[in-house]
């Protein structure tokens, strides 16, 4: 399963490219899945429901299954989190896993989004293969290539070639 990484600060739009992405991949034929790193902590259940009673009352796992979707929440407590290579592992086959966030891995290449004005990405990685920036006043680092945040195809192509992927 291959994997490659988006990064950059809140709000400089890697969701809403990833989110392009998974559709301008899975219309090329590749089974894409996505991986997401929450600097907070983040909660997919709802007080008061059966599931979230069953973590409240000290479940290690709780798995729900509807006909179409199901998601298994695991408690950590007070255990170390999971690193990337180990959530990967986690995920069913896949063609291509897109990753948001996870900076400091040097496990997978990373495409780094940037914001109009934005500094760069800290620290630089030298895993980082593509810039995705608007502003034409910034400079890409050790000429990487470079492209605008609307050219979903155009990155799309990259991560395939890139990647080796069919597709």
């Amino acid at each position: 399963m291959k994997a490659i990484g988006f990064i950059g600060p809140s709000g400089s739009g890697k969701t809403t490219l990833i989110e392009r992405l998974i559709a301008a991949l899975a219309a090329r034929g590749l089974r894409v899945s996505a991986l997401k790193h929450a600097h907070h902590g983040f909660d997919i259940d709802r007080p008061g429901k059966d599931s979230f009673r069953f973590r409240e009352a000290g479940a290690t796992q709780v798995l729900v299954a509807a006909p179409h979707r199901w998601a298994l929440m695991t408690e950590l407590r007070d255990a170390a989190g999971a690193d990337l290579a180990e959530l990967l592992g986690r995920l069913a086959p896949c063609d291509l896993v897109l990753v948001e966030g996870f900076r400091a891995d040097p496990g997978i290449a990373q495409i780094e989004v940037r914001a109009p004005g934005a500094a760069p990405a800290e620290p630089a990685a030298p895993n980082r293969i593509a810039l995705v920036c608007d502003d034409p006043s910034v400079s890409a680092e050790r000429s990487l290539p470079r492209f605008a945040r609307d050219d979903v195809q155009a990155i799309a192509h990259f991560i395939v070639q890139t990647l080796d992927l069919a597709g």
